[in-house]
Formats: structure tokens, sequence, C-alpha cells
């Protein structure tokens, strides 16, 4: 066997372990290194800043939410899905996607704009500004993506495994939410 695979394998079961013993702390760190990833893309691919100009700041206040906020509450949730619906079947997961696309997608984009807009340092009035330009267009653009990627989230992927899938996808959502919060700023 080739040593990526097996330095792969190792890798993949130090994390195994590390998300038995510690899954809110090893899903707070994945959510948060992969929301300052996507917003270090933003900002280098999308806005076209050279990596020594970008805005480090930015992405650890971006990276920060996904820490504190979005990785802890992507795992009570998934929990809480698997709890009160299931954890298996077709009906199961259609099931699930619609209860995580009628009640969390919406909240949870709420509470990040207004986390972003705090850290960001903002009064109030300009993250209700914000709120109200980005809101419907964020959770338009999240109705295209996400209730795809759930099917597969909530039909095959084992519930220790969905904060990693969806995080993974998340590196692109992750980019544009960063684009979409900060274009406003950009064009000041």
């Amino acid at each position: 066997m080739p040593v990526t695979i097996m330095k792969a394998r190792e890798i993949f079961q130090i994390y195994q372990r590390l998300l038995n013993r510690r899954p809110y702390l090893v899903q707070a760190i994945q959510t948060g290194t992969l929301m300052g990833a996507g917003d270090l893309i933003s900002q280098t691919f999308i806005e076209k800043k050279s990596f020594r100009d970008a805005d480090y700041a930015r992405t650890i206040k971006f990276s920060s939410i996904g820490f504190c906020f979005g990785g802890p509450a992507l795992r009570v949730w998934y929990g809480l899905l698997n709890r009160h619906v299931g954890s298996t079947g077709k009906t199961v997961a259609l099931k699930k996607v619609f209860i995580d696309q009628a009640v969390f997608a919406p909240t949870f984009l709420f509470f990040l704009l207004v986390g972003l807009g705090a850290l960001q340092g903002k009064s109030w009035d300009l993250i209700e500004n914000d709120i109200n330009t980005n809101y419907i267009d964020i959770l338009k653009t999240n109705y295209y993506v996400w209730p795809w990627v759930q099917i597969v989230n909530f039909y095959y992927v084992p519930l220790q495994y969905q904060v990693l899938l969806v995080q993974g996808i998340a590196l692109f959502w992750n980019t544009y939410l960063s684009y979409k919060t900060n274009r406003t700023k950009l064009s000041q």
C-alpha cells in the first residue's frame, strides 16, 4: 500500500478518536477553520487581494463565528434531528431535510448575519440594513444548494461525520457568505 494512503488512514483514525472523545471541540475547530479558509478564498480569489494584503482580522472574526457558534450549533442540531426524527431511511432523511431547511437554515443565517455584523463593529442600524439587504438573497441561494447536500448527508452519512461533510461543502458556501457579507463594506 502506498505510503500516502497509509498516512491518510492514520490521520483519519486520529480524527475519529478525537471526534469520539471531544465531538463539540473537534467540530468547532473544523467549522472555524473552514469558515476562515472560505474568507481567505473570498478575499484572494473573488476580491482579488494578494495573500499578503488580506484582512486577517476579518478572517479571524469570520472563523470565530464557526468556532463559537456554527460548529457547536450544527452538532447539537444534528443530534436533535437524529434523536427526534430518526437515524435511517429515505423518509427520515426527507423529514430531516424539510425540518433543517424550514427551521434551522433561516434561523442560523439570521444569527450568522447578526453575529458577523456585531464582530465587524457595526451598529444595530447597519446590521439591520445588512439583514434587509442580504438575508432573503442568501436564504434563496441556500435553498438552491443545501437541500441536495442534506439529502445525501442525512441518508448516507453517519451522524458523527455529518458536520464534516457539511463543512467540506461549506468551504464554497463560506466563500460565498464571506463575499456577500463584506460586499457592502468593500464598495465603501
